[in-house]
């Protein structure tokens, strides 16, 4: 039997083939080739099982996984991740766009510094043709030694797509899988902050596709966008009161289960008290993606130059 791989890569998709070949050309052609990519296919009813298995067909390195139904996004992820066989993770969408040196950039930081749990890396939100609409900086504290400062910061500070970061597999079977409750992805890495620090490589390398078919855009209610990540969340038992105090307790209840001191686990609960006090205010809930957009002429940088596959593109990023 063959080793495995460094890194394994999860790419759980439904309904995708509009952008998933580009996303898949952009992730076969990283300048790090340590990985497996395992893509579980939830049931898609379009040209998705195609455009899998053809690309299969071509790249020994993945693994296409039909399932028989749609279990929904959240269990998708979940299951994706217990298929892959590296010492390190990413989740991969099937809609976004990666450079070609993110992989290995962030299995560098990894390496570089054993304390760490996850590396990413500059992030900017692109458009359905992949033009630069928001390029952001990062700004939340998840890189400071101390767990309480992580967990704050993730509270307050809009921005940051960490839950795509490469990740130590070992730490994340420690956390509690992804639920599918209200904004259930913010409470997962949550938790993922308070068993380590993170590090962002300070390069723009990632850039997540903002589209009117997304799943947040195509669902606009809580309760649907909750029904999309499992379908079993439809239905009189899970109305929007429930999911959004089971997203308060997905905070509280990461606490506990963290390997904290007795001291930091106070201090995360007083600020998970000054979070739930400041949702009042207004701006509270704000979005990266729902900032305005950069003017496209004061941008020097492409995305066709960066991202495999687009070689010769016009209109990618300035």
């Amino acid at each position: 039997m063959t080793a495995p791989p460094r890194l394994s890569i999860g790419l759980p998709v439904y309904n995708g083939e509009q952008y998933l070949a580009e996303s898949l050309d952009a992730l076969l052609g990283q300048t790090y080739e340590d990985f497996e990519l395992v893509i579980s296919d939830n049931a898609s009813t379009d040209g998705t099982q195609d455009i899998c298995r053809k690309y299969a067909e071509q790249d020994t390195r993945i693994r296409y996984i039909r399932l028989p139904r749609n279990i929904g996004a959240a269990p998708n992820h979940n299951y994706v991740f217990t298929e892959c066989r590296g010492e390190l993770f990413k989740w991969a969408s099937h809609d976004d766009l990666y450079a070609r040196d993110l992989l290995a950039r962030c299995v560098e930081a990894l390496d570089e510094r054993p304390g760490i749990v996850l590396a990413h890396a500059g992030q900017a939100v692109i458009d359905g043709d992949a033009r630069i609409k928001v390029p952001y900086t990062y700004g939340l504290a998840t890189d400071s030694p101390h767990a309480p400062t992580r967990f704050r910061s993730l509270l307050f500070e809009p921005g940051g797509d960490d839950f795509y970061g490469v990740m130590r597999a070992a730490m994340l079977r420690r956390v509690k899988p992804h639920d599918s409750y209200h904004h259930a992805d913010r409470t997962f890495v949550a938790e993922i902050t308070l068993h380590g620090a993170f590090h962002q490589v300070p390069e723009l390398l990632y850039f997540r596709r903002d589209h009117p078919t997304r799943a947040e855009r195509a669902n606009p209610s809580k309760r649907s966008r909750c029904v999309n990540l499992d379908p079993r969340r439809a239905g009189p038992l899970h109305p929007t009161p429930r999911l959004l105090a089971e997203y308060v307790w997905g905070f509280a209840s990461a606490i506990g289960r963290a390997p904290l001191s007795s001291g930091d686990r106070r201090a995360c609960r007083r600020h998970l008290a000054a979070w739930l006090t400041s949702r009042v205010r207004p701006g509270a809930g704000e979005r990266v993606e729902d900032r305005t957009p950069v003017d496209p002429a004061l941008l020097t940088l492409s995305v066709d130059s960066l991202v495999a596959g687009r070689e010769g593109r016009s209109g990618g990023g300035a």
